[in-house]
């Protein structure tokens, strides 16, 4: 199974990236693990010029950066982990372009016919946050949820590190959350 999994942090070796490396650490013995921190690639927001909508067989963004490059690696892939610290209880501002650019995966919108490039692909959601889950982490859960939906991803989970404050301090905890991704991704 290849993986590929989407590090949305502005931190190279903050929270989320200690615990999805202990994730790529337990799965990468028995399958191929590429990692895209997106502050190493250009990736625009979404022009709302529907452009995309032309072509069914390929993400037809006008844009020529970095995301469609991106969507090739997330097309070939058999699974995908979205992994964002939590910020203004939502996604990254450096991840949340990719996100609204999953608009150009999608065919067929609001019809019987709706699919996209990335359907059924299992997919899951790491977030790391300084506070609680409760009252903190809703924004983002809906947020997954809705665009999983939206690009027929088949969701396996919100996998959620609360009270995460420096990557030395994670230990036990963030090493259960990453074997629970693990399995639900894998499993």
């Amino acid at each position: 199974m290849k993986i590929i999994t989407i590090l949305g942090s502005p931190r190279k070796k903050g929270n989320t990236a200690k615990v999805l490396s202990m994730f790529e650490n337990k799965v990468e013995k028995k399958h191929e693990i590429e990692r895209i921190n997106i502050t190493q690639y250009k990736v625009g927001g979404c022009l709302g010029c529907y452009k995309c909508k032309e072509k069914k067989d390929e993400p037809g963004c006008v844009q020529k950066d970095d995301a469609l490059t991106i969507f090739e690696k997330m097309i070939q892939a058999d699974a995908i982990v979205y992994a964002s610290p939590l910020y203004c209880w939502s996604f990254t501002s450096q991840i949340k372009p990719l996100i609204d650019r999953h608009f150009c995966l999608v065919s067929g919108d609001g019809t019987p016919d709706q699919d996209s490039l990335i359907s059924g692909k299992p997919a899951a959601l790491l977030v790391t946050c300084a506070g609680p889950i409760e009252g903190n982490c809703d924004a983002i859960q809906g947020i997954f949820t809705g665009f999983s939906e939206y690009a027929k991803l088949t969701a396996k989970g919100n996998f959620i590190l609360p009270f995460c404050t420096t990557p030395d301090a994670i230990g036990d905890k963030g090493i259960e959350l990453a074997e629970n991704l693990a399995e639900a991704i894998t499993g």
